[in-house]
């Protein structure tokens, strides 16, 4: 009889705390009659997981706390941290304002910040909209993408316009070249200073050129500038929803 092959290796995953400031506000009995924070939060870590590194032995390992934060505050949410310890503040006036989908907006959010916790940024060069195109892709592919998602993108929205916009550019990337390429995405960033040339790499065109390929199958015309030659300036990346996230 052949012997018992050994278990799977279980995914890395931290430790996890919760800290509510206003227990009074209708935010935190929406949470809790929601979702319960420690499966929650194991499921935004898994769905990050799954989507960016496929297996636990390519799963980052430095992440050894993740503390998530509910108060009253404007926006949504953002991450900040060190290496080994992130931390999570999410709005509990932004979950009043959802309590009609309070579940999927929560793990929605929830989802994106995590991704945050453990993507690759390479090394603090990628830009502001790829990072968090990224993050809404994972939210993407996790079925928790808002109702007010469009696929379709406007003449003059960029690539790298963040969010929503982003993550289903990288979804028609991963279409096309297979699942696992905006993994690979994700992991070309690791140590490497960024560089648009991956792109070429991973999809086998300029990433401009695989834009103005996207926007063309929904008749929308390419309005986006070309982009600046050396010392005409920097570009800005202005986010368009209030995650404010630092990446650590």
């Amino acid at each position: 009889m052949p012997p018992t092959p050994p278990p799977p290796p279980a995914w890395p995953l931290p430790k996890f705390n919760i800290r509510i400031e206003d227990l009074a506000h209708p935010g935190a009995d929406l949470f809790l009659d929601n979702v319960k924070p420690l499966a929650a939060l194991r499921a935004a870590v898994l769905a990050s997981f799954e989507w960016l590194y496929a297996t636990p032995g390519n799963a980052p390992t430095n992440v050894e706390l993740i503390q998530l934060v509910l108060r009253p505050m404007d926006g949504v949410a953002y991450t900040f941290g060190s290496a080994s310890q992130k931390e999570i503040h999410m709005s509990l006036d932004h979950i009043v304002n959802n309590s009609s989908r309070a579940r999927e907006e929560i793990m929605g959010v929830l989802v994106h910040e995590v991704v945050h916790c453990y993507q690759y940024n390479a090394n603090g060069s990628a830009p502001g909209g790829l990072i968090e195109g990224v993050a809404d892709f994972v939210r993407l592919h996790a079925d928790l993408a808002p109702p007010h998602w469009s696929r379709s993108p406007s003449p003059s929205d960029k690539w790298d316009s963040g969010y929503e916009r982003t993550a289903y550019f990288l979804d028609w990337i991963e279409e096309r070249q297979g699942k696992g390429t905006i993994l690979a995405l994700n992991a070309a960033m690791r140590e490497k200073d960024y560089d648009e040339s991956l792109f070429v790499e991973l999809a086998g065109e300029p990433v401009r050129d695989l834009w103005k390929r996207y926007k063309a199958q929904f008749g929308v015309a390419d309005e986006e500038p070309e982009e600046k030659t050396e010392g005409e300036g920097e570009e800005c990346y202005v986010l368009v929803r209030p995650y404010n996230p630092v990446y650590i």
